[in-house]
Parts: C-alpha cells; sequence; structure tokens
C-alpha cells in the first residue's frame, strides 16, 4: 500500500464557454476501470446530445491504467490533454469527461488542447482534491480526570484526533502517520504518567483536503 498519494474528493462538475462552445466538465473517484467506464457511459448518456464527451482516467497504485478517447475530436487534441492535467496533479483513481457543445466557432488544435485542459483543470478545482495518508490507528483510554489535558494536546499536534466516546472512561480514536507509532506511543504514556490504556487499531487511509494546482 502506498504511504500516501493525491486524488479528487468523490465527485464534482464545473463549466467554462470557449468561444461561444460550451464545455463542461466532470470529475469522479473511481476504484477500477468497470467504475471509470461505468462513469463515462453515464455522462455519454446524460449529454447524448452533446458534440462530443471526450474522457481520460488514470488508475492504480502505479498509475498502471491510462486511457484517453477524443470522441471525435483531432487525435490528441481532448483526451490527451485531459490526461495531461491529471499526470500534472499526480491524481490516482481519477477518471474525467468533458462534454462539448460546439458553438459554432473552430477553435483549432491549439485552441482545443488549451480549452480541454482548462475545463479540466476548472472542475478539478471546484471538485476539490485529497491527499489520502495511510495512518496507524490508536485507541486510548483514560479516566475523566485526563480528558481535558489530553483533549487539549491532541487537537494541537499533527495527529488527527477523528472522534471521543465518553463511556465509563474516556476513549479517543486517534490517527497517526505510519512510521511514528511506537513515538506516539511513548508520548501518550508520558503525557499520562502511564495511565492510558493504548489499543493498536487498522491502519487506513485518512483523507486531507489540500489545494489544486494548475494543470496548464
Amino acid at each position: 500500500m502506498l504511504k500516501n498519494y493525491y486524488t479528487v474528493k468523490k465527485e464534482g462538475s464545473d463549466q467554462l464557454i470557449i468561444q461561444k462552445s460550451r464545455f463542461i466538465g466532470y470529475v469522479k473517484r473511481v476504484e477500477n476501470e468497470l467504475k471509470a467506464q461505468e462513469f463515462i457511459q453515464e455522462i455519454k448518456k446524460k449529454h447524448a446530445d452533446a458534440t462530443h464527451n471526450c474522457s481520460a482516467y488514470i488508475i492504480g497504485e502505479n498509475d498502471q491504467i491510462q486511457k484517453a478517447n477524443d470522441d471525435g475530436e483531432p487525435s490528441g487534441t481532448a483526451g490527451v490533454p485531459i490526461l495531461e492535467v491529471l499526470k500534472k496533479q499526480h491524481l490516482k483513481d481519477t477518471a474525467v469527461v468533458v462534454t462539448r457543445y460546439f458553438g459554432g466557432t473552430k477553435l483549432g488544435a491549439g485552441g482545443l488542447i488549451r480549452a480541454y485542459g482548462s475545463t479540466t483543470s476548472h472542475a478539478i478545482k471546484t471538485t476539490g482534491i485529497v491527499k489520502r495518508q495511510l495512518m496507524q490507528g490508536f485507541s486510548i483510554t483514560v479516566d475523566y480526570g485526563l480528558l481535558g489535558k489530553l483533549e487539549n494536546v491532541l487537537r494541537n499536534s499533527d495527529h488527527i484526533l477523528e472522534t471521543i466516546h465518553y463511556l465509563e472512561n474516556v476513549e479517543f480514536v486517534v490517527f497517526v502517520i505510519d512510521g511514528e507509532a511506537d513515538s506516539f506511543r511513548d508520548w501518550i504514556i508520558d503525557l499520562t504518567n502511564d495511565q492510558a490504556e493504548i489499543e493498536t487499531l487498522e491502519p487506513k487511509y485518512i483523507e486531507i483536503d489540500v489545494e489544486s494546482t494548475s494543470g496548464n
């Protein structure tokens, strides 16, 4: 498993009007190629009256699945520019469809490349990007006398305090960057004077919002 990687939030869209043509970018996180193809067909069905529904996707830990489709636009002017934005922004498990309604003005090869790239970047920014960080989970149980102290230091740390369960004692569910588990455990023992019950949970990916970068 990758320690971390970037992908988009679940799904989103946005549009641009370029030289009277309407470009609508649809973005979706996809776990496999079947999901990507289903998403593309869904958009093509939704916009069956569009001039073009061009697409690209990139899937896998090592970006091993990469596909681009121009859907009738001149070769290399639509699908590839969409894919290049995904690669430039280092996104994984992401599919994009850009729907075009022709407005009567031809853009030329360079204009098409810029239009499809810009629409993709715009739609990704609107959808949002997350960093999926593999983190080790911990359950920390303490008595209520340590609640305030422990909550305060956890919220002001780089660790992710996912939830607090107020039961007979207080349980904190915390996620720590993979590789820092031992030092975190020592830190908690020291903070609580060894008065905490610490249980290791399954590691999982935690999503952290990040800023989209320009794709052009």
